[in-house]
């Protein structure tokens, strides 16, 4: 087959989880062979079950998705589904294929060169839990690349790597000859191998094709918002102005009444000319997580911690306090112990570690374990404090555009970025005194990022923090920096 021809193509395509809130509406799109190409939208509007219709995981409600006969299709999740973590590596990447690979543990270790994840011991026999939340994305994204895919589907593949591994992955994708399409919120990295981007509007419910590297088309999009901001604001005075003259027209009585009838006919052609602006360019509000009232003195004091190397516990000294108001960042490569060092923290269980007593501890996983999965928004956000109104509770969601009727959706139906922002909110109306956040902005949209940051700033409690984002970091105010690795 030529490269230039469509290995895949949606004609028409709708698709909504239920009647009366489509997600897709009659989208037209193809893709070509050897092309890279991103997915952008708002969180929710539909990026990854993109993904479940492309592989079939999901039926379309309408239209109709042609996929070349013989296209091998891989897709690297997110997280690993919760029936796979007591899976050994080898198990969990025999999953990968439909036949049983009798070279299996070579292939391995092949793909693990690749995403810079080798060199340890008897890692075949290892459960997926065992690893580390930056070890598991590699681990997803290797399942994926195991593959050799003819079209490459990858889910935020970036969240929970560090830098080498996301410089690795960049590499593979600008050497990969085959087809691939991304969703992520690092621009930097889509922008190093972007030939394309597929914009998700969730107010249309279109999707848009956009020719170019990520950057261009994200100017595109600015400068195309713009001009239709302007082109509504003339339409809003032209048709303010027709509305005043037809009630002017008409106390004046007679044949007037005509005039005033013309005038408000107008006003109505004007209203139908009124472009559906993109709701996908809204921004969180900008919020504050209000810090526990009354604490005083030290909060937190690290004198010892564990990091692992070689998979193996090493004790080490450290002499950090923190006080009210005061940022430390925890830095260090994968598998090191970060997420590990959090949690023992966070359930106030860590060696080491002393927390004042009655300190309430506000804790963001990577993973949104703390969320349960089965409860609904308004429940997860009411049970923080039931003293809080829900009046109050519903007005802290909308300002993270969680909307009245998401309200009632389970936790488990949410986008990963969703389930971000209903984290967020909850630290919101939770009021820690110390707020301890693990990769906080994996899967949040880029646009959320700056409010974000912001807000973390302005924090006053005690605040522990790690990130492999290094934009986000330095829109922070951080005051220490504990290196595990050191």
């Amino acid at each position: 087959m030529a490269k230039d021809e469509a290995i895949l193509r949606f004609e028409k395509v709708s698709f909504g989880y239920s009647d009366n809130r489509p997600l897709l509406s009659e989208v037209d799109f193809s893709i070509r062979r050897g092309t890279k190409t991103t997915i952008m939208g708002q969180n929710g509007s539909g990026k990854s079950t993109l993904f479940k219709l492309i592989t079939g995981a999901l039926e379309p409600t309408d239209g109709n998705i042609n996929v070349v006969n013989g296209v091998s299709i891989a897709i690297s999740r997110q997280v690993i589904p919760r029936d796979d973590l007591d899976l050994t590596v080898r198990e969990f990447f025999q999953k990968s294929f439909n036949e049983k690979k009798y070279d299996i543990d070579v292939k391995i270790d092949e793909i693990l060169e690749v995403v810079n994840l080798k060199g340890h011991e008897k890692i075949h026999e290892r459960k997926m839990r065992a690893f580390s939340g930056g070890q598991q994305a590699r681990l997803l994204l290797a399942s994926a690349l195991i593959q050799s895919p003819d079209l490459l589907l990858l889910d935020e593949p970036t969240n929970n790597l560090d830098k080498a591994g996301i410089e690795h992955l960049t590499q593979f994708l600008i050497e990969y000859k085959k087809t691939c399409i991304v969703i992520s919120h690092d621009a930097e990295f889509l922008n190093s191998f972007t030939d394309g981007v597929l914009y998700l509007d969730v107010y249309t419910r279109k999707i848009e094709q956009y020719v170019g590297n990520y950057f261009d088309v994200r100017e595109q999009i600015t400068i195309r918002q713009e001009k239709e901001n302007r082109k509504n604001a003339q339409l809003a005075k032209e048709i303010q102005e027709n509305k005043d003259k037809a009630n002017f027209f008409a106390m004046k009585g007679g044949q007037m009444r005509m005039v005033a009838k013309r005038m408000r006919e107008k006003a109505e052609e004007l209203e139908d000319d009124i472009v559906d602006t993109r709701k996908e360019d809204k921004t969180i509000r900008p919020f504050i997580i209000p810090a526990q009232k009354d604490i005083l003195g030290e909060i937190v004091n690290i004198s010892s911690f564990k990091t692992f190397k070689n998979h193996k516990p090493v004790s080490r000294k450290a002499s950090m306090k923190l006080k009210k108001n005061q940022h430390l960042l925890l830095v260090g490569p994968n598998g090191i112990g970060k997420s590990t060092l959090l949690e023992s923290i966070a359930k106030n269980e860590a060696e080491g570690t002393k927390i004042a007593p009655g300190i309430v501890i506000g804790y963001y996983r990577q993973d949104f374990s703390t969320l349960n999965f089965d409860d609904t928004v308004i429940k997860s956000l009411s049970e923080v404090d039931e003293k809080i109104p829900e009046e109050t509770v519903r007005s802290v969601a909308s300002g993270f555009l969680i909307k009245a009727e998401s309200m009632n959706n389970k936790i488990g139906d949410l986008s990963e970025g969703q389930k971000g922002l209903v984290a967020f909110a909850r630290l919101v109306l939770q009021k820690p005194g110390l707020l301890i956040l693990d990769e906080p902005t994996n899967h949040i949209n880029f646009r959320h990022i700056p409010v974000i940051a912001e807000a973390l700033s302005k924090y006053e409690g005690a605040m522990i923090v790690v990130s492999h984002v290094p934009d986000f970091v330095k829109q922070i105010r951080i005051d220490y920096t504990l290196d595990l690795d050191k």
